[in-house]
């Protein structure tokens, strides 16, 4: 990804999401592991289910990411 910044944020600089075509695209960005985490893709009616959601399994998105990292 060229500008990992690009898209709307949600709440936080490092969560975002980016409309492509009819889906929404949520992603977060962990600039002290230079990574850009795709967590999820929905359309506009479960945008704020999905949103909610990922605010909840924050930790467990640190988590993984931390582990495929190491491997």
């Amino acid at each position: 990804m060229k500008n990992p910044f690009a898209g709307k944020p949600l709440g936080a600089k490092w969560f975002r999401e980016k409309k492509f075509k009819n889906k929404r695209i949520y992603f977060l960005i962990f600039e002290e592991k230079q990574s850009v985490y795709l967590v999820n893709i929905s359309d506009k009616k479960d945008q704020q289910k999905i949103i909610n959601s990922i605010w909840m399994l924050l930790d467990s998105y640190k988590k993984e990411l931390l582990e495929l990292l190491e491997k």
